[in-house]
């Protein structure tokens, strides 16, 4: 029997689901990214609201020009039915040479296809030394 990724999820699955949402975002490829979430899709990204895919999608190519060398780790904080919730940190760089990162919780909903309905997300970033980066930046993502 396969896994499901869709729900009502198992706590495999949500496991399962964090680690793809990771993979996702560390490809850093917005027009792959966005097709993760529905297309009346709802964010709250600290204190930016966004709707739709476009709005979506043009959050996150924004994002990564700003946010270079951006690198993400994710783990599962709690499931159930069609939610998740994931505590996360990631790390980058900007282009006039600080190096941050930043440390999150994220809530997640989910339509019955599998695909992210509502994203709901509090950051706090935090400025580090270069060589203070725990997470390894992967060129080109890890595609």
């Amino acid at each position: 029997m396969s896994l499901s990724l869709k729900p009502p999820f198992s706590e495999e699955a949500a496991r399962a689901k964090v680690q793809l949402a990771e993979d996702l975002w560390n490809t850093r490829d917005a027009e792959r990214v966005v097709l993760a979430y529905t297309e009346d899709t709802v964010w709250r990204n600290r204190a930016e609201f966004l709707e739709g895919r476009a709005q979506i999608l043009a959050f996150l190519k924004r994002k990564w020009t700003v946010e270079l060398d951006y690198r993400l780790k994710k783990e599962l904080f709690a499931f159930s039915d069609n939610q998740i919730a994931v505590q996360f940190q990631y790390e980058y760089r900007t282009d006039s040479g600080g190096t941050f990162r930043a440390y999150g919780l994220e809530h997640w909903v989910f339509a019955e296809d599998g695909r992210m309905q509502t994203r709901t997300s509090s950051i706090n970033d935090v400025p580090i030394a270069a060589d203070a980066r725990e997470l390894p930046f992967v060129q080109g993502g890890d595609q």
